[in-house]
């Protein structure tokens, strides 16, 4: 193992990293890859692994091994600062950072940031997907991707060249979620030599006995029922990929499109006219869906996501497809206008060259149960339509901790774009099956600077 020798010439101490702690033998084969210098590391592992503490403790010794800048990303900010920055460890009773990087080799810890900046200059720092295009760093050389499968997908595309340009490393840990992108990023481990992928089920390690598995199990099926009980503890403890995700609207129908076929090469059909559904983001992603109808089949050719760019950006992406368009469907809060311009976004659209179709305002599960009743009609392209895929499969129902029940509300995550764009489609579409309800009916603006009421 190696390891780092630090004097404190405060208190005369040697402090040995990993301080106070060595891998498991079960951890052993990923701790000795890294260790080795390994670049590219996904851990697929159960329960009480020790996933994070091991990433704490490589990441104390990277630090001192290679000055830099190292990231430990969870899925939501917030979520850094319960299960990384206070969190406790059962066993000890003192904080894990404080364990992974003792307070003797700081210069400086700053709470709000979740920050600490080691004496020989590195700086290691808690950070979040759900703003990772807001992150800012020299020298990146290592991040964990904590909690991966529930993570923003986009994160390792924005995170990567950062990566590559400074040869950095790059570890992650979560157990399964369905076959999203921590499925197929366990299967670019197995498949790419350049990187290393180990999956763990609690059966193989011994962390737990058999007994207490079985006890487990039977604690989820009291909380969440026989069926999602048995799909959680499949997750969680037998990291299995096949479980369907607790709480997916759609997890079923993507399931079925998946085996059915339906999720495949969707070639664009030159000549025939193109539907866009979006899906506007203010201070985050805007989603737009392509979808050309071909007799009773919708075939989703293509899906785009960006953050943070205005209507003039989306424009000339419309523009760049080259796509022959026929209607533009998106949200009904486009109407509303801006007090600096005077202006609507549909007005702005319209400026652009993009006449909106409004899909008015609908309660969120009527929109749902419009998803669910196309879904087997739908046909995706899968390379294109990836990221608005792995959006479909992820969005889920919020579960309150506290009730032991679900809220009627779905969780609002990096998710939440592309299936409410979708949702959009299904509910203002053609032939959509809620289509004559009163709060579905939609109009195009001919003409929206002349209904505003800053005009004279």
């Amino acid at each position: 193992m190696a390891t780092s020798w630090l004097s404190n010439w405060c208190d005369l101490a040697t402090i040995r990293l990993p301080n106070s702690w060595t891998p498991r033998p079960y951890q052993r084969p990923a701790w000795d890859y890294l260790e080795r210098g390994g670049k590219r590391c996904v851990l697929v592992c159960h329960r009480r692994w020790g996933k994070d503490d091991l990433a704490l403790h490589r990441t104390a010794v990277a630090a001192h091994e290679r000055v830099g800048t190292y990231w430990h990303m969870l899925p939501e900010y917030e979520q850094g600062r319960k299960a990384i920055w206070n969190a406790i460890n059962a066993h000890t009773g003192k904080r894990r950072i404080d364990e992974a990087f003792p307070p003797e080799l700081r210069k400086r810890t700053v709470d709000d940031d979740m920050l600490i900046e080691f004496k020989n200059g590195s700086v290691w720092q808690v950070v979040g997907s759900d703003r990772y295009d807001s992150l800012v760093g020299a020298g990146i050389a290592g991040v964990i991707f904590s909690e991966w499968s529930l993570a923003n997908p986009a994160a390792w595309a924005f995170i990567s060249p950062m990566l590559e340009e400074n040869n950095g490393w790059a570890l992650f840990i979560y157990t399964a979620r369905g076959r999203n992108h921590g499925w197929s990023m366990y299967e670019r481990a197995n498949e790419d030599d350049g990187w290393f992928g180990l999956r763990q089920t609690a059966a193989e390690t011994g962390v737990f006995k058999p007994e207490a598995l079985e006890a487990a199990k039977k604690d989820y099926q009291a909380l969440y029922g026989l069926d999602d009980g048995q799909a959680l503890f499949d997750q969680e403890y037998m990291c299995s990929f096949d479980a369907a995700i607790i709480g997916a609207f759609y997890g079923k129908e993507m399931r079925n499109a998946e085996l059915e076929g339906r999720i495949t090469n969707v070639p664009h059909e030159r000549g025939k006219q193109v539907v866009t559904a979006w899906d506007l983001g203010f201070s985050d992603s805007t989603a737009i869906w392509f979808c050309q109808q071909v007799g009773r089949e919708l075939h989703f050719i293509d899906y785009y996501e960006a953050n943070n760019q205005g209507l003039d950006h989306y424009a000339k992406v419309l523009r760049d497809k080259g796509y022959l368009y026929s209607q533009h469907l998106l949200p009904h809060d486009i109407e509303h206008y801006e007090l600096g311009t005077g202006k609507s976004r549909a007005a702005t659209l319209l400026d652009l060259g993009i006449r909106p179709t409004t899909v008015q305002m609908h309660q969120v599960l009527d929109g749902v149960n419009a998803v669910r009743m196309i879904l087997d009609r739908c046909w995706f392209d899968k390379v294109k339509c990836a990221r608005g895929i792995e959006a479909l499969r992820s969005y889920r129902r919020d579960y309150d901790d506290k009730r032991k029940v679900y809220r009627p509300a779905p969780l609002h995550d990096w998710s939440s774009h592309g299936a409410d764009a979708f949702r959009y489609f299904a509910s203002g579409f053609r032939d959509s099956p809620i289509k004559n309800r009163p709060i579905d009916r939609y109009r195009s603006y001919e003409d929206a600077e002349a209904s505003s009421p800053w005009t004279a």
